[in-house]
């Protein structure tokens, strides 16, 4: 890897790529501490200092730290991934959508342009519930005030509408112009924007023991996390000779590679908005004035604590039964299946067509296993660590298992892009 950033930085192109997606970045952590007018921050902060604010908490760790500053852009990229997923799953049951994701790169652009339109409702609906959200929280009238006809209100929602925007257009243009996937890359700059932070209170209050436990656990997690993102079980593809028009082609043997881990860290999103979100609602009537409803208000949130054990298992059984959702829908048998038949490919031993195609849904179904395992593994390592070290470093990284494997693996791409930009030069070199 060290060699391959050597041999990076010696190639004029794609250094001028490198340092294009490093000007970028500096320049989002830059709009990170540009505040929205009308909010006060400090009372922010304690908002989601608070045990009640996990999901405040959730929402702050993909916007980069921009919602603790209340910021232009403290709704992150947020709106454009629920666009993205929105229409990855449209993709999946509307037969225009599918026809156009056949299309190539034609289809995929307007996709694409599809998913920046819906950005725009998503983003206003979002804005919409942020100001909402922590006007009603328990002491939100020092934090924002909230009035639709108010100029200032609107004002706040044009301005953060206005940052997601921002970030989604910066986003492509270090996709375009830079190296790896611009959207992951803002979403990893602010991650790892959190570590001079939580570093800085570890050292104020050091716990050795929790300190060591922490850094054997996040070696171990990356280690485990390149082997299983990497993981694929590769399908033997045959193709037989073939004659189209005037021209023969002689057939040859490949392989479809199927990854174990198919959805990503998507499941991980799904699993913890669904768990926080009722004990964030909650958190606001465990004052009301009626019995009842702040009876119910604290049995909720006492039952969704993420310190307790029924949040664990939710958590665990939820990230698990996500990735088997998302995989279904991101991965199609039949077409799969349809697509070998069509280019003369068949798997040695299996039939074309019926065959094939239920032989591909059992061995995804057998590495999802797998792969929901070390998702739901990944997701709940923190808060079992949390659990016998009370320590400040690890209570930064609450949601730890879910940013270590997505910095973990848009490193991972991105070196496997560097690697393919140098792998090209050579070929270039080589024809010239």
């Amino acid at each position: 890897m060290i060699e391959a950033l050597i041999n990076a930085f010696r190639a004029p192109d794609i250094r001028r790529r490198i340092f294009f997606v490093l000007a970028m970045l500096v320049l989002v952590r830059g709009l990170a501490h540009v505040p929205v007018p009308g909010v006060n921050p400090e009372a922010l902060k304690a908002l989601l200092q608070s045990p009640g604010g996990g999901f405040l908490q959730l929402l702050n760790l993909f916007s980069g730290g921009g919602l603790e500053n209340f910021s232009i852009i403290a709704m992150g990229v947020n709106p454009y991934i629920n666009a993205s997923i929105i229409m990855q799953l449209m993709t999946g049951v509307v037969p225009r959508l599918q026809q156009l994701s056949r299309e190539g790169e034609y289809g995929r652009n307007r996709i694409n342009q599809f998913t920046r339109y819906l950005t725009v409702p998503m983003a206003l609906l979002q804005a919409y519930g942020y100001l909402a959200l922590l006007s009603s929280a328990q002491g939100g009238g020092a934090i924002v005030g909230f009035d639709l006809t108010s100029p200032e209100t609107l004002t706040q929602m044009i301005t953060l509408v206005a940052g997601t925007l921002l970030l989604m257009w910066m986003g492509e243009l270090i996709t375009e112009r830079g190296i790896g996937n611009g959207i992951s890359f803002i979403i990893f700059a602010g991650i790892v924007a959190q570590l001079p932070g939580a570093v800085l209170s570890f050292l104020a209050n050091p716990d050795i023991a929790a300190g060591v436990a922490f850094g054997i656990l996040a070696v171990v997690a990356v280690v485990v996390i390149v082997y299983i993102q990497e993981g694929q079980r590769r399908i033997p593809i045959q193709y037989a000779s073939r004659v189209r028009g005037r021209r023969m082609y002689q057939g040859g043997a490949t392989f479809l590679p199927l990854r174990v881990n198919q959805a990503g860290v998507i499941p991980i999103i799904f699993a913890v908005s669904i768990l926080l979100f009722p004990s964030q609602i909650a958190s606001y009537f465990t004052t009301s004035e009626v019995p009842l409803v702040r009876d119910i208000a604290l049995g909720i949130t006492g039952f969704l604590n993420p310190q307790q054990a029924p949040y664990a298992i939710g958590y665990f059984l939820l990230t698990v039964g996500f990735t088997y959702f998302y995989t279904a829908f991101t991965f199609k048998p039949d077409e799969t299946a349809d697509q070998l038949r069509k280019n003369g490919g068949f798997i040695p031993g299996i039939r074309p067509g019926t065959p094939t195609r239920d032989y591909l849904a059992k061995v995804v179904y057998r590495i999802s296993i797998a792969g929901a395992l070390f998702l739901g593994i990944v997701a709940v390592s923190p808060l079992i660590v949390a659990a016998f070290f009370r320590s400040s470093i690890i209570g930064s990284f609450g949601l730890g298992g879910t940013a270590l494997l997505i910095v973990v693996s848009v490193v991972v791409e991105t070196m496997k892009q560097l690697e393919a930009q140098l792998m090209m030069r050579n070929y270039e070199g080589f024809i010239r």
